[in-house]
């Protein structure tokens, strides 16, 4: 595992082009696109200010920059320098922005969510929606492109309506699952008179959907009946000695005090006071740090915050929010409970390699984690100063990753492994 220079970076702004060729972030007012094999500038792009949001186009020649303060979107061309797009939504304002996937029409919400309006690149037309739900990731679309799914609120009452993505006209619109004809598939409620549903993931093959809820479950539904096929809980003690416990370990570097200059040098300095950590294999029964959530608080840190699927279906990996250390990873295959990775520090993100069962994780200190069907090794970014990594994004071969902090940003170069 080799590590690049580190960059300056703003708001954890750096996503890689779609096409992998290409690498952009932000500092402050600047966008800056690199080669990614070499991360040498291409382009330096000067906003009208600060950078809020980034978003590439799906053919990677073109990418948004969101100023969800002054209103304003402006778009950058790769392959013309010269050209720019400002969109200026006025006194309506605007908290999202993204593309279509046709990248050529930007799709912007404005203030209070009165309507979300749609720009076209090529026509310069322009097309409203109104009615759209005040919520995260309101908006989807189908993998070809051709139609989009809104969550909207019409006469206190939620909808997901669908819209064809060629005219921006309404299809029809049906509650919870549906297919595109309309048809009402299902409807699921994991239990009543209580928080409900808190994430949400489909499997690569589409075979499963995986529902976190607040009551600490994840429960799998089957694409065929939409019936609930098993839930998976998140005591705070395993005690299944089938179950592997992976334990982050901390310690002390050993330094040879007959060998150590004063004042040491800065390599030596940094290795000082930095502590190295690897996992041990914990015996059953094992007790999570576990966290009792505030109950007379909002949005209490409770139940399944995050859950992903594996690229080759084999593995989900969640996370319950009131146990923040840990990990856990289930056979889907087996429909059971394979390994759990407890940290030292709360888990920030984690993302799954593109390719293969190989999952990145970070902690929000100088480490990145990585777990395979193999094992799991802590990896020490060698940075001097404080790297603290907050997030992380996979390039599209899985080769590498950008490994992000709160002021900068370096790339993390891995050997791929044999998928046996």
């Amino acid at each position: 595992m080799n590590f690049s220079e580190v960059f300056k970076l703003s708001s954890l702004l750096c996503k890689f082009s779609p096409d992998g060729k290409y690498l952009a972030s932000c500092v402050q007012y600047r966008l800056i696109v690199r080669d990614v094999n070499n991360l040498q500038i291409l382009q330096l792009y000067t906003c009208l200010d600060q950078i809020q949001y980034i978003e590439w186009s799906s053919d990677s020649l073109f990418i948004l920059c969101a100023m969800y303060k002054r209103g304003i979107v402006q778009v950058w061309s790769l392959e013309q320098p010269d050209w720019h797009c400002k969109i200026d939504e006025g006194s309506a304002g605007l908290v999202a922005s993204c593309w279509s996937p046709d990248g050529r029409h930007i799709l912007n919400t404005t203030e209070f969510y009165l309507r979300i309006t749609v720009w076209s690149l090529c026509t310069k037309s322009v097309s409203y929606i109104k009615y759209p739900k005040a919520c995260q990731n309101g908006i989807a679309f189908t993998k070809d492109g051709r139609y989009m799914a809104l969550a909207e609120r019409r006469d206190c009452k939620d909808f997901i309506s669908l819209f064809v993505c060629s005219d921006w006209q309404l299809l029809r619109y049906k509650i919870l699952l549906y297919s595109l004809d309309g048809r009402l598939l299902s409807t699921y409620s994991a239990y009543e008179w209580s928080l409900g549903i808190k994430s949400v993931a489909w499997s690569p093959s589409s075979q499963f959907l995986a529902i976190g809820s607040y009551d600490e479950k994840v429960r799998i539904l089957n694409h065929v009946t939409w019936k609930k096929i098993t839930e998976f809980e998140h005591p705070a003690t395993i005690a299944n000695p089938k179950i592997i416990v992976y334990k982050e370990m901390e310690k002390s570097p050993r330094v040879e005090t007959e060998s150590l200059a004063f004042p040491p040098a800065r390599a030596q300095a940094s290795s000082l006071f930095s502590t190295q950590s690897k996992y041990d294999i914990s015996q059953v029964p094992v007790s999570l740090q576990y966290v009792k959530p505030v109950a007379d608080r909002a949005n209490p840190r409770i139940g399944i915050g995050m859950l992903a699927f594996s690229p080759d279906n084999c593995f989900l990996a969640t996370k319950n929010d009131n146990i923040p250390n840990a990990i856990w990873i289930w056979d889907v295959q087996k429909l059971k409970l394979f390994v759990v990775l407890e940290q030292l520090y709360a888990v920030q993100l984690f993302q799954w390699d593109p390719h293969q069962p190989r999952l990145a994780i970070c902690t929000g200190n100088s480490k990145v984690y990585l777990w395979s069907p193999a094992g799991c090794v802590s990896v020490q970014v060698p940075m001097e100063g404080d790297f603290q990594v907050l997030s992380l994004c996979w390039h599209s071969s899985g080769d590498s990753m950008a490994l992000l902090s709160k002021d900068n940003f370096c790339m993390c170069y891995l050997e791929r492994e044999e998928v046996k």
